[in-house]
C-alpha cells in the first residue's frame, strides 16, 4: 500500500477562524504591569467581587466527602433539578432536568449549541456589535455570520432590518440580551418582534443570557419563555457573571428535541462532561437569596454612573448602558479609527480599553470599557484620561 505525500495541515474549516484582540490586549497590559507600569483596566470582562464563600466551602465540603467521580456528561441529577426550578421562578421557562444540559461555561454551551445546527452553507443572524469570539465559533461550522446593526434595526424596526438582512440560506439567529459590549437591554416588545420573525421564517434562535442578572433599565426577558419559542429556541448561561465565578467553568443549556439529543452529544465528545465538585459548587450558588443579586446589582450600577457621568464630562459621549457592566463611549476625539484610538490610550494615558471594532465594523468610532472594577479604580482611570485629553 502505497500513501501520497502532503502537506500537514491543520483542517481547512480553521483557516478563518482567528484569536480574540482581547487576548492580545490583555498580554500587553500584563507586558506593561510586568515592567513596573500602572495601568488602569478597564480592558476586562470578570465580575469585581469573589466567588461567595458559601459557593468555595461547597466546593471544599465535596471534595472532602469524595464526590470527585465521573458524574454523569449531562451533569449531575441534583443540579438540573434545581436549575429547572430557577429557570421556571425568575425565566419563566417551563422545562424539566431533561432540558438541561451542564457545560463548561457559557462559551462552550454557545459553541455547542451553534456545532449542533449550523451546517456548511447556513447563514446566521447575528446583531452587532457583537462579542468577538461568536463570529469565529459561527465560521468554525463553515457557515457565515450575517451581521445586523443593532442600532439601526432599533430604529428602523427590528422586523424589516431582520428581512433586510436575511437570506434564503437564513436558518438561525444569535440573540444576546443583555448585550456585551453595549449593554444593551432588548425590550419584552423587541424580544416579540424577534420572535413572530423566527417563527414566520422556521428559524432557530441561540439565546445568550450570560448578563441576566444584570438589568438596570427595563427587564430581561428570555426569548424562550414567549409563546411558540421553547421549542425553538437554545439557551445558553453561565455562573461566571451572576456568582463571580468566571474561573470555575461552569454553565448550561436549556433546549428541546430535537436539538438535546445532538447537545449531550457535543458535550459528550468535547468535554465528557464538567468537573464533579465544581457541580456541587454550582448547587450552593443556586441557593444564595435575591438580597446577593441585588446588592451586586446596586454595586454595579454604582460603576457605571460613575464611570459614564466622568466619559461625558470629558467629551466622550457615552449613554448609560441598561444592562451588563460595559460602555462604549464614542472617541471620534481621539482618533477616528478605534484601534488608533486604544493603542493611544494605553500607550499615553495608561487607560487599557477594546477597539470597537473588533466587535463588528457597526462598534468603530469607540472603545469598551469595562466597569467590573473598584470605585478607586475607575477615579483613577478618568483622572488619568483628564490629564491625556487636556
Amino acid at each position: 500500500m502505497t500513501t501520497k505525500k502532503h502537506t500537514l495541515r491543520l483542517a481547512r474549516r480553521l483557516e478563518e477562524v482567528g484569536f480574540s484582540d482581547i487576548v492580545q490586549i490583555r498580554n500587553k497590559v500584563l507586558e506593561l504591569r510586568a515592567a513596573g507600569q500602572t495601568v488602569h483596566a478597564f480592558h476586562g470582562g470578570e465580575p469585581f467581587f469573589e466567588t461567595p464563600d458559601a459557593v468555595k466551602f461547597a466546593m471544599v465540603r465535596a471534595l472532602v466527602e469524595n464526590k470527585t467521580k465521573y458524574a454523569p456528561s449531562s451533569g449531575i441529577p441534583v443540579l438540573r433539578e434545581a436549575l429547572a426550578e430557577k429557570l421556571k421562578r425568575r425565566n419563566r421557562l417551563h422545562v424539566s432536568s431533561d432540558d438541561v444540559l451542564i457545560t463548561a461555561g457559557g462559551a462552550h454551551a454557545l459553541y455547542v449549541a451553534f456545532q449542533a445546527v449550523l451546517d456548511p452553507g447556513d447563514d446566521m443572524l447575528l446583531f452587532s456589535p457583537y462579542w468577538t469570539p461568536i463570529r469565529d465559533m459561527v465560521t468554525g461550522t463553515q457557515a457565515r455570520a450575517l451581521l445586523v446593526p443593532t442600532a439601526t434595526a432599533r430604529r428602523n424596526g427590528l422586523t424589516k432590518t431582520l428581512e433586510e438582512f436575511a437570506t434564503p440560506h437564513t436558518k438561525a439567529i444569535y440573540y444576546n440580551t443583555p448585550q456585551n459590549p453595549t449593554g444593551i437591554v432588548f425590550s419584552r416588545a423587541e424580544a416579540e418582534e424577534v420572535a413572530a420573525f423566527a417563527k414566520k421564517h422556521n428559524l432557530i434562535v441561540i439565546a445568550d443570557e450570560a448578563y441576566e442578572d444584570l438589568v438596570y433599565e427595563g427587564e430581561h426577558v428570555s426569548i424562550a419563555s414567549l409563546p411558540g419559542m421553547a421549542e425553538r429556541t437554545i439557551t445558553a448561561y453561565t455562573f461566571s457573571k451572576s456568582y463571580g465565578m468566571t474561573g470555575w467553568r461552569i454553565g448550561y443549556i436549556v433546549a428541546r428535541e430535537p436539538f438535546m439529543t445532538g447537545l449531550r452529544k457535543l458535550v459528550l465528545y468535547s468535554a465528557n462532561g464538567v468537573s464533579t465538585p465544581t457541580q456541587w459548587a454550582a448547587l450552593e450558588a443556586l441557593s444564595l437569596p435575591q438580597s446577593y443579586f441585588d446588592d451586586r446589582l446596586k454595586e454595579y450600577r454604582q460603576r457605571r454612573d460613575l464611570l459614564v457621568r466622568g466619559l461625558n464630562a470629558l467629551g466622550l459621549e457615552c449613554d448609560p448602558p441598561a444592562g451588563a457592566f460595559y460602555a462604549m463611549p464614542s472617541i471620534t476625539r481621539i482618533h477616528r479609527d478605534s484601534r488608533k484610538a486604544a493603542a493611544l490610550l494605553l500607550e499615553k494615558a495608561h487607560v487599557a480599553t477594546i477597539p470597537g471594532v473588533v466587535f463588528g465594523a457597526q462598534g468603530e468610532g469607540h472603545v469598551r470599557f469595562g466597569y467590573s472594577v473598584p470605585l478607586p479604580a475607575i477615579e483613577a482611570g478618568l483622572e488619568a484620561l483628564s490629564k491625556f485629553l487636556k
